[in-house]
């Protein structure tokens, strides 16, 4: 059955504590994630001979997650992706927020809930981690109380739970920014790795990588390079992109059943991701150059794809998109899960 293990991981520069929780199953899954960000620092699965490897890029030490640049294996909030020209109107009033991705705001904000620490509270097969944001927090109205609870099941699937409860009406948008390697802690590259995705559709984006408002079909997306309704190599059509790489929000079915799988072309690994969101985060590394991560490895261009759970980027100012706003009363949730499968 699986258990949970907690110690100790770190001290941030204020001298606060910092928790390890480690999901364990028996069939060799370990999930780390510590109380610093809600951060998942490590995924060590098998592969089709049994070997066992951490497919998460990331950091050995907690100091690189206290700046973290890349938001390796980050809970992102209270707003996930960009908001355009960092503010929005809500019920008649002018937000401004911090343009940490000039001239837009971008995960959050300077200070988003991946440099804040989190209570950890453990159970027998999760841990559940609460943070309350406070009124006026990086430019948000609205005391926000949140939690993610990371489950391990013996079928190697990490469910990731959130949920939210707001003061004032805001905007709310929870990620988990996991960057995956299914070779493990490798230089090489994820573009020969076949990916599928269920989506018909995608949202263009401008030059400051805004959503446009528009939803276009996968099949007219730059020569079909965002069409993965049949399965193809990462790398295929990635220059077909201006500028080459992926970072694009496919609009995923409705209803449940996987969403998107990736697989390794030798090991045997198998990434499938299920969520009750609108849309998935397709990123490729793109901003990747070198940064040092486990083991002394630089990590570059295309080291990992991302597959970012969320609702649509800029949403609360895009009228046609979905709803984004939680209101006094109301509970956000999500639920979205990765499973780690073996092909023999």
């Amino acid at each position: 059955m699986v258990h949970v293990e907690k110690s100790f991981f770190g001290t941030t520069k204020d001298g606060k504590k910092v928790d390890k929780y480690t999901l364990i199953n028996e069939k060799g899954v370990e999930v780390e994630v510590i109380s610093f960000g809600a951060v998942t620092v490590a995924i060590k699965c098998p592969d089709k001979d049994g070997k066992i490897d951490d497919i998460l890029l990331g950091y050995d030490t907690l100091e690189g997650y206290l700046s973290n640049a890349p938001y390796f294996g980050a809970t992102v909030g209270r707003v996930a992706n960009r908001i355009a020209n960092a503010k929005f109107t809500l019920d008649g009033k002018e937000y401004h927020l911090a343009d940490n991705d000039p001239p837009n705001s971008l995960h959050g904000g300077w200070i988003g809930f991946n440099k804040v620490l989190w209570e950890g509270i453990m159970g027998s097969d999760h841990v559940t981690f609460k943070y309350t944001s406070a009124d006026g927090e990086e430019g948000y109205p609205g005391e926000l109380k949140v939690s993610v609870t990371y489950t391990l099941t013996e079928e190697n699937e990490l469910k990731i739970s959130y949920r939210a409860t707001t003061s004032k009406p805001t905007p709310v948008n929870l990620t988990n920014h996991s960057y995956f390697n299914l070779g493990g802690q490798t230089t090489k590259d994820v573009l020969d790795y076949m990916l599928w995705i269920d989506a018909e559709s995608y949202l263009p984006t401008n030059e400051v990588q805004i959503p446009t408002g528009e939803i276009r079909p996968v099949s007219g997306a730059p020569d079909g390079a965002l069409d993965f309704r049949t399965p193809k190599p990462i790398g295929r059509d990635i220059n077909k992109l201006t500028p080459p790489g992926y970072d694009f929000t496919l609009c995923v079915s409705n209803g449940e059943g996987c969403k998107a799988r990736a697989i390794h072309p030798t090991n045997g690994r198998v990434l499938e991701v299920y969520t009750d969101q609108p849309g998935v985060q397709l990123y490729t590394g793109n901003g990747l150059d070198g940064n040092i991560g486990k083991g002394g490895l630089h990590y570059k261009k295309y080291s990992a794809v991302c597959l970012e759970m969320q609702n649509y980027p800029n949403a609360i100012n895009q009228p046609n998109f979905p709803n984004c706003v939680l209101r006094p009363g109301e509970e956000y949730k999500q639920e979205s899960a990765y499973k780690f499968l073996v092909n023999s």
